[in-house]
């Protein structure tokens, strides 16, 4: 049973740290120059002043449901970690985690819903810079972590508590 705890905690934490990098860090689009959007802030390298060009993200819709769908997977993802501790040395043996289990479903659908919208829209999303470019690796990490928090949420639903 330790080892599956131990396991299960692992994988939170993996999950944490890939919500956590994939939300804050600065790679969701690359530019054909090799440059890197992310969703709260850009800076692009200007060649010809040979400065960075900062600029606040679009004011775009799209964008801000992307914003609030990452952040509110990370507060879901870090909810469901202390409620399991909590459950964890409170619950009766047993008893099944379910709370914690439904929290990283919901972690999983707003990856889900915030990766899914930034594919479909990336043209309103990225108006004002020139076409071309690609998804950047934090747009690959919060499609790695959809599956691992869901199967994480199925984990917690039939995990038993045992002494």
């Amino acid at each position: 049973m330790s080892l599956l705890l131990l396991v299960v905690s692992a994988l939170h934490i993996l999950i944490l740290v890939l919500l956590f990098v994939a939300t804050l860090d600065k790679s969701w689009w690359t530019l054909p120059e090799k440059e890197s959007l992310n969703l709260w802030y850009d800076c692009t390298w200007n060649t010809t002043t040979q400065t960075w060009a900062c600029s606040n993200v679009s004011e775009n819709g799209w964008l801000k449901a992307v914003q609030v769908l990452m952040v509110l997977s990370l507060v879901l993802c870090c909810l469901s970690f202390i409620l399991f501790m909590f459950q964890l040395y409170t619950m009766r043996r047993g008893g099944l985690f379910y709370a914690t289990g439904l929290c990283q479903l919901c972690t999983s659908a707003a990856v889900f819903s915030g990766a899914l919208i930034y594919a479909i829209h990336p043209e309103e999303i990225l108006e004002k810079y020139p076409r071309g470019g690609s998804f950047g690796y934090c747009f690959a990490l919060a499609w790695v972590a959809f599956p691992l928090a869901l199967v994480s949420g199925i984990i917690y639903i039939h995990l038993r508590k045992r002494e």
